[in-house]
């Protein structure tokens, strides 16, 4: 290839991240509602009739769909669909530190005002009930976190002769850290819990 072509290859190159194309993406939306005691954020506790992750409390959110505008569309969206709500509704939306899973998925995650939250009727296709907690719990209340390891398994016809040390090659171990907050009977953790921390990192 001549170096002029080379050039305008790289020049014309719009930088992500590498594998992105493989990946799910997701949107979710952690929403706040205002309350005479304060704010409260709001979450949902998955229907029963789900096939994924039934009875998990989680925020507003699902898979990005090609007809969504972007991230955010898709965050509004899946809000409007779950909680019943109409999208005027939804207010002071902004945009949180994106999160790549070690499971293929890159998550997009907003923070939001829910307006007139007395409007809201649940989609109990997908949403089992809903429940709030104070903003100031979480500003107040570090999480648990525990880590889960992973272990290094090739596959059978992995070519050991072609790497330095063959099957004694020392694998770095890979590790994830699960976020825990518990508040009286409800346990938020996971995605959900890990994404409420980081927003109570940046208000903080």
């Amino acid at each position: 290839m001549e170096l002029t072509k080379l050039v305008t290859k790289l020049q014309t190159h719009t930088p992500k991240i590498l594998g992105s194309e493989k990946f799910s993406k997701y949107a979710v939306l952690l929403p706040l509602i205002q309350k005479a005691d304060g704010l409260h954020v709001l979450f949902e506790v998955r229907s029963l009739e789900l096939r994924r992750q039934p009875g998990e409390i989680c925020f507003p959110g699902g898979r990005i769909d090609p007809k969504d505008a972007d991230e955010k569309g898709a965050a509004i969206r899946e809000t409007v669909e779950e909680l019943g709500i109409h999208k005027e509704n939804i207010t002071g939306v902004f945009q949180l530190d994106f999160m790549l899973s070690p499971f293929g998925m890159i998550v997009y995650p907003y923070v939001g005002l829910i307006n007139s939250p007395e409007d809201i009727q649940p989609n109990p296709s997908e949403v089992g009930e809903i429940f709030t907690v104070p903003l100031s719990f979480f500003m107040n209340t570090k999480p648990e976190i525990y880590q889960i390891n992973f272990k290094v398994e090739p596959e059978g016809n992995f070519p050991f002769n072609l790497i330095p040390g063959g099957e004694n090659y020392n694998w770095r171990a890979r590790g994830l850290d699960e976020y825990f907050y518990t508040y009286g009977e409800k346990v938020i953790w996971g995605l959900t819990a890990k994404i409420l921390s980081h927003f109570v990192e940046i208000l903080q």
